[in-house]
């Protein structure tokens, strides 16, 4: 019954950051690529504040649910990924298209350091009204609005097509390195599962070997300690 408590708490926190900040980042994708030219994800619907146009049952349900319980199982602080459904940009519709390309990519994590630093402002606020249950409740999804957001957002900047990242590293490279850097993208979700399940068999092997956490944990850090400082919580 404990265990079960834990679990609905855990998830009454860490529910709307998670689903806030991978929705507004698929958006933000959309917005900026009809800023740009392309109107496709506006006519699709999916330049929209609804989680249920950008939900895909995976990445933004299953996955960051299983990764919230194996911590709550293991009694670790919780790591969270997700992706939503991607939103669809016709990249030569865009005025140029290789350029712009950098600025649709960087949109998603862009919107994810905003709302990290507008939680933190928030999560300040809170800190100085009387504590209750309701404000402990709401100050715990604010500090969990910090994390997921950033660690959406610097997952999503690996150089991994078609993570953002990658697009970014695509529009910045040479047009000859570009055409042959973007063809990665078709064995690129195979890489990022990858990374994942590599854990999981180094831990069948008796190893203790995350390559995400030895890469992404010093950069989620860094990124953590800046919108602290700036925000003042």
């Amino acid at each position: 019954m404990n265990d079960l408590a834990a679990l609905g708490q855990a998830i009454s926190v860490w529910f709307l950051p998670v689903v806030t900040a991978i929705t507004l980042h698929e958006a933000a994708h959309g917005w900026m690529a009809d800023r740009l030219g392309d109107d496709t994800a506006r006519r699709l619907g999916r330049v929209s504040f609804n989680p249920i146009r950008h939900i895909d049952p995976f990445g933004t349900l299953l996955l960051p649910g299983l990764l919230l319980l194996g911590a709550l199982l293991s009694g670790s602080q919780p790591l969270l990924f997700g992706w939503a459904k991607p939103v669809p940009v016709a990249f030569h519709r865009l005025g140029n298209p290789k350029r712009d390309m950098v600025w649709v990519a960087l949109a998603g994590p862009g919107i994810n350091i905003a709302l990290a630093l507008l939680a933190g402002i928030l999560l300040h606020a809170i800190g100085q009204l009387h504590v209750n249950d309701f404000t402990l409740w709401i100050w715990e999804n604010f500090k969990n609005a910090i994390m997921a957001n950033i660690l959406l957002a610097c997952f999503n900047m690996l150089p991994i097509p078609p993570l953002d990242g990658g697009r970014v590293l695509t529009g910045l490279l040479p047009l000859r390195h570009a055409i042959r850097f973007a063809q990665l993208e078709r064995y690129g979700l195979m890489i990022v599962m990858g990374i994942f399940l590599v854990p999981i068999v180094a831990d069948q092997a008796g190893l203790d070997f995350n390559p995400l956490v030895m890469i992404l944990w010093p950069v989620v850090r860094v990124v953590y300690d800046i919108v602290a400082t700036l925000t003042g919580w």
